[in-house]
């Protein structure tokens, strides 16, 4: 392996990628290094009966201020500013239109008390209430928003994404994932399947130690998920245990995906939308034909994703299948079959979905994201004070990541310049 970059780059994601492309921009040598086999990180899309399917993020969320956006448009991937299915119910579904609204009317309810609660307890179940008859459903919607359950949720940190998110969800036909891992610029040195092991400060940067090596470099950007930062995958340096404790206040949450494929052409209405039981903490939001599509995608959260973690993609295809059943009739199980499923919470390499900070730490976002002995920087979505749990929030993580490495790095130049004229006049 090469032993002389500028900065060497930990983790392959949008964090990783946004880094690298603000450093090459700038001329600076660097070697990314990616534990897995693939770049892309938590955006992943696979070819699933002949269609880019994106089994980690996949919307464009804030579109209209999604860096993401004009790096697509920039690379000739096309983006579709058309509303979000579950804008649109499916025609299909025998559903009760004021129960429906009632269960929207109590999760908006919810969400307007989260702001008393932060003063307080800063526990997002707290605003839950009591006995509430929507209770279920608030469960599951905060489950796809954070991951994990209202008692595990800042309402601090919640609030934060609200407020800045602008409501415009846009599309990639193309696959998010598949725009996140072109999206690395060839100047970027790269090496796929390489875990790092320890990193260590050096008197003149770091050293990265890997199954295939050590490397060197002047500095480097750790982008791994809050989940590997939390363990004892990566030996830190001593002193970093602020950092591992600031991820443990911000766990990944639970979030996967079940895929199917519709087999029957007459089967269910294209680009729509339908929710499960609305009285199910479980519940799955299903997707049905997007992109016109012969699949259905089902997204599950908190308690919805721990059927998928803890009993397997078979129990997983089991209940949304069941539910699919509850919705459209029984005609609909002869229609649909088993595609795939992830596990996200099982990848040792990531340990979930995305960070949700617990109660009242939503500073450790800020914690987090703090240089150190300006030689090691932090990234990721984590990092991000308000887009966390997005890609957008990552890559502009990479790049303030890497902002704050080059300074610390032209700082260090001006002082062995100063140093070296120095002794040159003594």
């Amino acid at each position: 392996m090469h032993n002389e970059y500028d900065v060497i780059i930990v983790g392959g994601g949008a964090a990783g990628i946004g880094a690298a492309r603000r450093l090459t921009a700038n001329g600076k040598a660097v070697l990314l290094l990616e534990a897995s086999a693939r770049l892309g990180g938590r955006a992943f899309t696979q070819d699933l009966a002949g269609y880019p399917l994106d089994l980690g993020c996949e919307w464009l969320h804030s579109g209209d201020r999604n860096a993401w956006v004009s790096i697509a448009e920039a690379s000739g991937f096309p983006v579709d500013r058309s509303d979000p299915p579950w804008g649109k119910a499916h025609p299909g579904i025998a559903w009760d239109e004021d129960e429906e609204e009632a269960a929207r009317k109590a999760f908006g309810e919810w969400e307007e008390r989260l702001r008393a609660v932060a003063q307080g307890s800063d526990q997002a179940s707290d605003a839950l209430e009591p006995g509430g008859e929507w209770n279920a459903y608030v469960r599951a919607i905060a489950g796809f928003m954070s991951g994990v359950a209202p008692e595990r949720i800042s309402a601090t940190d919640y609030m934060a994404y609200d407020d800045a998110s602008t409501g415009r969800n846009w599309n990639l036909p193309l696959g998010y994932g598949t725009l996140v891992a072109a999206s690395l610029p060839p100047a970027a040195a790269l090496r796929l399947a390489t875990p790092v092991e320890q990193i260590d400060l050096t008197a003149d940067g770091v050293a990265v130690s890997t199954r295939a090596g050590t490397v060197r470099a002047r500095a480097a950007i750790l982008t791994v998920s809050t989940g590997v930062l939390a363990g004892d995958a990566i030996r830190l340096p001593a002193g970093v245990d602020p950092w591992r404790e600031a991820a443990a206040s911000l766990p990944l949450g639970r979030n996967e995906k079940v895929f199917l494929e519709i087999g029957r052409d007459a089967a269910f209405e294209p680009a729509a939308h339908a929710y499960g039981n609305l009285r199910d903490p479980r519940s799955a939001s299903y997707s049905i034909r997007p992109n016109g599509w012969p699949i259905i995608e089902a997204f599950l959260g908190g308690d919805g994703a721990r059927i998928l973690e803890e009993e397997g993609p078979a129990a997983g295809f089991a209940y949304v299948s069941a539910q699919l059943v509850a919705l459209f009739g029984s005609d609909v199980s002869a229609a649909i079959r088993p595609l795939a499923a992830t596990s996200w919470s099982r990848m040792q390499a990531i340990g979930g979905a995305y960070s949700c900070a617990l109660p009242g730490r939503s500073d450790a976002r800020a914690r987090l994201a703090r240089p150190f002995e300006d030689c090691l920087f932090f990234a990721g979505e984590a990092t991000h004070p308000f887009d966390f749990t997005t890609a957008h929030g990552a890559h502009d993580s990479g790049q303030r990541a890497a902002n704050e490495a080059m300074v610390a790095l032209a700082d260090r130049h001006r002082l062995g310049r100063r140093h070296k004229l120095a002794a040159a006049g003594a």
